[in-house]
């Protein structure tokens, strides 16, 4: 009892386990209201449950964790307790809010156009498994099995669920019309765009590395007016072979400009790498940064 009260303290997290079910409440959201309202496709199990829907009308909300009882009982095996446990959560959850969706009468007149379909299926599907996979849940099926693959076959994860994926939607030509899949792909391409948008996160910042005979004023001018911390990076000129210190920060692209001024104030020849940064945490991003102090505040 003791073993799984510490598992719980100090490796799960609550707002990982409510943004997991936001998530799953999104991605079942679009399921019920734009993939089967407009029957469209799916990949992995997802798609299985909808071709059991459409074949033999079988609730998903039941299928979601029947098809998955084999996969996670496998998974149980070689993967870790934490991992099993999101996934095991995340199947709940999808399943109780596909279950609950189905019951609340809300009716999203698209005028049979299967673009719109596809997009709203994306959109929502798309952002609730970004949130899903962004704070360390799945919704259990083949991601099992794909994890599998690459730990014992050393496979990819992202060609074992693309093969599977492919199965599946071949699979679903079974209910479906060519036209039918070609939104359907249409459908897969924008969540996987939006699933990789969420995970990395809207805001990029900027990785600033700065080769210069000054780099001791340019860091202190940096940490000065724009309040960002710097650190010192010992390097050799291939060239040269001479030693200089280099300076790497990381700054908001609504900085970037004042920094470039800093720099050019201090040395026109200093040599400037800007990088693109897709998460930055730690202070000054994920929390603020202490205030400069001001002769005029209060």
């Amino acid at each position: 009892m003791s073993k799984v009260k510490n598992i719980f303290q100090s490796r799960v997290s609550i707002v990982d386990l409510l943004v997991i079910a936001l998530g799953t409440a999104l991605y079942s959201f679009g399921i019920i209201y734009f993939n089967i309202a407009n029957r469209l496709a799916d990949g992995g199990v997802t798609g299985i449950t909808l071709i059991l829907k459409a074949l033999f009308n079988f609730n998903p909300a039941y299928s979601t964790i029947i098809v998955n009882i084999p996969l996670f009982l496998i998974g149980m095996k070689f993967l870790g307790k934490r991992d099993m446990f999101y996934t095991l959560y995340g199947i709940l959850a999808l399943s109780f809010f596909l279950w609950i969706w189905q019951r609340i009468p809300i009716h999203i007149n698209l005028q049979h156009d299967l673009l719109l379909a596809s997009l709203g299926a994306g959109l929502f599907g798309g952002f609730g498994s970004g949130l899903v996979y962004r704070f360390g849940g799945t919704t259990g099926g083949i991601d099992i099995i794909a994890r599998l693959f690459e730990r014992f076959r050393g496979i990819q994860m992202g060609q074992s669920l693309l093969v599977i994926d492919v199965l599946v939607l071949l699979s679903s030509l079974i209910y479906l019309d060519i036209r039918q899949m070609a939104y359907t792909l249409i459908y897969i391409y924008i969540f996987s765009q939006i699933v990789n948008f969420t995970q990395q996160g809207a805001y990029t910042a900027r990785g600033i590395i700065i080769i210069s005979n000054h780099s001791e004023d340019i860091a202190a001018a940096l940490m000065d007016e724009l309040s960002r911390g710097v650190t010192y990076l010992n390097a050799e000129g291939g060239y040269s072979r001479v030693e200089k210190q280099v300076i790497y920060t990381v700054v908001s692209p609504s900085e970037l400009h004042s920094l470039k001024q800093i720099i050019e104030t201090i040395d026109k020849q200093a040599f400037i790498s800007i990088i693109n940064v897709h998460e930055a945490i730690g202070e000054g991003f994920t929390y603020k940064r202490p205030k400069k102090f001001n002769l005029f505040s209060k």
